[in-house]
């Protein structure tokens, strides 16, 4: 015990009149984690609030377990909360696996629970061994700084007493206070990752390598957590130097502060940045640090999609992160033209006449307008209605008599238009090719000749001169 509340003190855990919300599930480690909080009910005036998830799955074992946890509050006086979720249902309805759903479901409990009885911390009771297995997972999956460090002792508002502890000596200590505890059968079963590093890979390293195998793991655990907080002091310093929050909400991380970094604190800047940009950084590997490191080498416009939905692109400043929904929101929705008649497009404050125009007998191509947003087309060979819509990933437009096309995507690069306005350039598309590039060039295919009988007249208004900075588009600009 004594060691247990020398590590609560050392990390400063909890405080005089701290209202802790603790996970027991009735294993040996939650009924030690129990009976260490209550020694320091005691001592620190503390309260207590035990929460109890079932997630049913195991049946009457699962039963019997909660009613274990409930007779044991009772009898310390301990406020229990018990939860009846289907956790099996919940993994498939959020595509997770049955173990990470129910390790969201309990924090999700912990959660609820610390919001409605007015709780200051959440308890969990993962110990050295947990901590082991969660170093040996990271490590093979692939992790960074953070990873190596394992499982934090506290982390925000959860706190881990007895991460001082391995499993022997929870047990040993269970059985000397003689209260029991409830054997869960599926961690004696290899059916999960951890299961199987727990019976296959921990045991093999004790007895082969070094008895003392978990602890030393978490020593270097502990000095890799130190190493880190220095670290993040680094990266956030960084931060301040070379990365800029825009007005779109995207970061830009500027070229020429992030050269002057070391190898390291590069890729620890451009992990904290994607982590920012994304909101998240659960998925986030060195593989995609690497991939927005790689973009510093090449060429403007160039760009790599990422995790949660996080797009990074090369600019002229460095590289910009930010997430495709925002820029989605910057596009327009496809809308389909009245043909004859007018269609307006609220999103770019457009306004497109089409008209349909019968050959005269002295027509002539040359009186076809020259104007930038009043074109002719030869309504003969359009086929299939018209709609004004963003690029599409395989679009191309013909460039000469001769049929030869070429991709949006290189017009766009070869026009120098930037990276992030390319998906905000309206195009008009019958349903089998691109004829009109709004305020660029219209397709060769399309041209009015001596043979054409019927002419399309598309003329495109702007109805306000400050569209370009809210949608990356203007008349007024391209004229």
């Amino acid at each position: 015990m004594e060691k247990v509340l020398g590590f609560i003190e050392r990390y400063q855990m909890i405080v005089s009149g701290d209202k802790i919300v603790a996970g027991i599930s009735g294993g040996a480690d939650s009924v030690c984690l129990l009976f260490v909080l209550l020694e320091l009910r005691e001592k620190m005036g503390i309260e207590i609030v035990a929460v109890h998830v079932n997630h049913g799955l195991r049946g009457e074992n699962a039963k019997r377990d909660e009613v274990f946890v409930q007779e044991l509050c009772r009898k310390q006086d301990v406020k229990c909360v018990v939860y009846h979720e289907n956790v099996e249902s919940i993994s498939k309805k959020r595509k997770q696996s049955v173990e990470e759903a129910g390790r969201v479901v309990r924090r999700e409990a912990f959660e609820r629970t610390l919001l409605a009885c007015g709780g200051t911390k959440i308890a969990m009771a993962h110990h050295q061994n947990d901590n082991a297995e969660t170093l040996l997972m990271n490590l093979a999956r692939g992790t960074g700084l953070k990873g190596l460090g394992g499982i934090q002792p506290v982390a925000g508002n959860i706190i881990r007493p007895l991460l001082c502890l391995n499993r022997r000596e929870i047990e040993r200590f269970v059985e000397e206070i003689g209260c029991g505890f409830c054997q869960d059968e599926t961690n004696e079963e290899d059916d999960y990752t951890r299961n199987r590093l727990r019976h296959q890979v921990i045991p093999v390293l004790e007895e082969q390598v070094n008895a003392q195998a978990v602890r030393h793991m978490n020593e270097a655990m502990e000095q890799i957590r130190g190493l880190q907080d220095y670290m993040e002091m680094q990266t956030e310093q960084a931060c301040q130097k070379c990365v800029a929050k825009q007005k779109d909400g995207s970061l830009c991380i500027y070229e020429a502060g992030y050269r002057k970094l070391h190898r390291v604190l590069q890729g620890l800047l451009i992990r904290r940045c994607l982590s920012r940009a994304s909101g998240a950084e659960r998925d986030i590997t060195m593989a995609h640090v690497e991939a927005v490191a790689g973009l510093f080498e090449k060429q403007t416009g160039r760009s790599r999609d990422l995790p949660y939905s996080v797009k990074a692109v090369r600019n002229y400043d460095g590289v910009v992160l930010k997430k495709k929904t925002d820029m989605q929101k910057k596009g327009f929705a496809p809308i389909q033209l009245r043909v004859p008649g007018i269609t307006r497009v609220p999103e770019l404050n457009l306004t497109i006449c089409c008209s349909i125009l019968e050959k005269q007998a002295d027509f002539s191509a040359k009186q076809a307008p020259q104007k930038t947003y009043t074109k002719w087309f030869d309504y003969d060979i359009i086929k299939g209605d018209l709609i004004i819509r963003p690029r599409q990933g395989r679009d191309s437009i013909v460039i000469d008599k001769d049929g030869r096309s070429q991709k949006i995507k290189s017009y766009f690069i070869n026009e120098k238009i930037p990276s992030e306005e390319r998906d905000c350039v309206p195009l008009i598309a019958d349903e089998k090719q691109i004829i009109w590039i709004l305020g660029y060039r219209m397709s060769s295919a399309c041209q009015i000749t001596v043979q054409t009988h019927r002419v399309l007249e598309i003329k495109v208004t702007e109805e306000k001169s400050d569209v370009r900075e809210d949608y990356g588009f203007s008349i007024r600009k391209r004229s």
